[in-house]
């Protein structure tokens, strides 16, 4: 599933009672003596509100495009949920390739490896995940922002290497050895400057943004209505 550029304006092949649509879209790979094969896609449009505990309140359209042509199985309001909360997944895989596997790739040449491979990576996302949770909760004052994965990471791996503290007669706490080398360096509480962000490029596809988010965290609802049918650039529904 992705999100389609507004650009693009499938036609309206087979209208699904969930208000989606099936179309067919040309694949990107030419093959000799075939062109560019059709492919069947769903097509889910609809209008995103996100409103925030203060108040604000940010709609955008949407236009999801899926593989999934089963709108019984796959009903439209799942999918522009599931897309939603793309975020958290992204930030996970984000984590594992870059800090975890540091720009490797997987090692295993099979199915059932790469399965494995796979889960024991994600297990240990998880764990480091939940050592940041006991840092923020362990400590007061301490945002979440400001636990630097890379030192759990790092930090983690060092206990592994060096089994220091393993067996311990004293109490356990939430706060081990990789807590404090947490506490002990973390992040600013202002957003360092990156030097290649300080600079937008004149030829950007994307309109600055800067001030358009809130800068606290906040409570959010979600409200999703579909646009049926294929209305989506003439603003009505069918």
């Amino acid at each position: 599933m992705l999100r389609s550029t507004r650009k693009r304006r499938p036609t309206l092949r087979h209208a699904l009672p969930d208000g989606s649509y099936l179309t067919t879209i040309l694949s990107r790979e030419h093959r000799a003596g075939r062109g560019y094969e059709r492919l069947e896609v769903r097509v889910v449009e609809a209008g995103i509100t996100i409103t925030l505990a203060d108040g604000t309140r940010r709609t955008e359209l949407w236009r999801l495009l899926t593989s999934l042509l089963d709108a019984d199985r796959y009903p439209a309001t799942e999918l522009l949920a599931l897309y939603h909360r793309r975020w958290q997944a992204e930030t996970c895989y984000f984590s594992l390739k870059s800090t975890i596997l540091d720009q490797r790739v997987l090692r295993s040449r099979s199915v059932p490896g790469l399965e494995q491979e796979i889960f024991a990576l994600l297990t240990a996302y998880q764990t480091l995940i939940r050592a940041a949770g006991d840092v923020t909760i362990a400590s007061e004052g301490v945002s979440a922002q400001r636990v630097s994965f890379t030192v759990l990471f790092q930090a983690a791996a060092d206990q592994i290497i060096a089994a220091r503290g393993i067996a311990t007669a004293d109490a356990v706490s939430l706060i081990g050895a990789i807590g404090r080398a947490v506490l002990d360096n973390l992040l600013p509480e202002h957003p360092r400057w990156r030097v290649k962000a300080r600079f937008r490029k004149s030829a950007s596809k994307y309109t600055f943004k800067r001030g358009d988010h809130p800068r606290t965290v906040q409570a959010y609802t979600l409200d999703a209505q579909v646009i049926k049918n294929g209305y989506l650039d003439d603003g009505a529904n069918r």
